[in-house]
This record gives structure tokens, sequence and C-alpha cells, in this order.
């Protein structure tokens, strides 16, 4: 995939690239929801970080046609041992990218699914990420691992009205988070599952108060 601003490097995902034009942003990891892809947060990257670079992969599962970042069995229900090994695979293409770009250490803005495996990463593979703003994330993870996210930030936004994230699930996502040491704001908006402008003026403000 290429995008107008820059070559793409061959990495192990489909991605798009977009350098930084600000030195003093930081680097943004952008994970789309189902059905989305590589193109769909570039918007949301811009205006929520102007000048950072962004690097925004498209999950490689497919779930009728759409894709994703990790399995599931249904609604809520997740293949637990693919979202382990999903998360693996994108800690080595963040690796990767890195190395291709230059980049320092990102912070993942993800949506729903994306949301969810940015979460994860934090969880399982706690170097590849200095924080992650959660929109609409839940608990994927039965038992979640504890490991040392000192110094780590999460911003988690969930929708009042979200028929798809029960609170408790989301709560106990940034619960997980907490107990292992990240700074966790978890703020539940006026909203659906959907973004709003909440979550752009959200997001941008803790981005910048990094």
């Amino acid at each position: 995939m290429t995008s107008a601003s820059a070559p793409q490097a061959s990495l192990s995902f489909t991605h798009r690239f977009t350098p930084g034009s600000d030195p003093t942003r930081p680097p943004l990891l952008l994970l789309h929801g189902t059905g989305g892809d590589e193109n769909d947060l570039i918007p949301l990257g811009r205006a929520v970080s102007p000048g950072s670079a962004l690097l925004s992969p498209r999950g490689k599962v497919l779930e009728g046609g759409m894709p994703r970042f990790f399995r599931r069995f249904a609604e809520g229900v997740f293949d637990e041992a693919d979202v382990r090994a999903r998360a693996a695979e994108l800690a080595a293409f963040v690796a990767e990218a890195r190395e291709a770009y230059g980049l320092a250490v990102p912070i993942a803005v993800g949506f729903s699914n994306g949301a969810n495996i940015a979460a994860a990463l934090m969880l399982l593979h706690p170097d590849v990420l200095a924080g992650a703003a959660l929109l609409r994330a839940m608990t994927v993870l039965s038992d979640p691992p504890a490991p040392d996210l000192r110094g780590r930030r999460a911003l988690l936004l969930s929708g009042a009205s979200d028929p798809i994230v029960p609170a408790a699930s989301a709560a106990g996502l940034g619960a997980a988070l907490q107990r292992a040491g990240a700074a966790v704001d978890h703020r539940t908006l006026r909203a659906g599952h959907g973004l709003t402008q909440d979550d752009v003026a959200a997001v941008a403000g803790w981005l910048q108060d990094a």
C-alpha cells in the first residue's frame, strides 16, 4: 500500500506510513476496528496529534471478508490463543517498522477491535508501546498478565450507550492495566460505539499532556 507522502517499506503487515513533521510529537500506531483498513484512522491521527508520524497496519484476520486483528467466536467471545499469537505478530511488526522508519516507541490509538489488540500489546508485550488511547475497548484476556507498566499511560474512552462493550468489561480492562502499574484515565462519554468529536478532543488533550 502506498501513501502520497512516503514510500512504504516492505514489512510483515500491509500498512500505511506518514512521516512526522514535528519531532516533539510521539509517533502513533493506529489500529482500526472490524472492517477497517490501514487508511481508516489516518484522519483521526492527524486530528489528535498534528505533526506525529503515523503507522497504520491492516489486521490480517478476516471475518466475513472484514479485516480484524484477531479472531473471535461470537460478539464478545474471543479466541484468546489467537489474541496472544496476533499480539506477538503485531509486536514484531512494530519492531520492524521502528527500524525501517527510524521511529521512537509509539503510542497506540485504537478503536474497538484495534483498541483491544492495543490493550493486549500493553499487557503481553509491555515494551512495545509508550502508552495507548483505547477507544471502546473491553477485556479480551480472561487471565491477563501483570507486567511492569510503570511509566506507561492508558486512556480508556467508553460510550455510555455502547451496545457492544459492557461497562463492567471496560472497567475490568482499566483495572488490569492499573494493577500492572499503568497510569489509567478511564472516561465514559455521552456516546454509543461510534466515535464522536468528544473522543477526538479527549485523545488530543491526553496526548498534549504526555
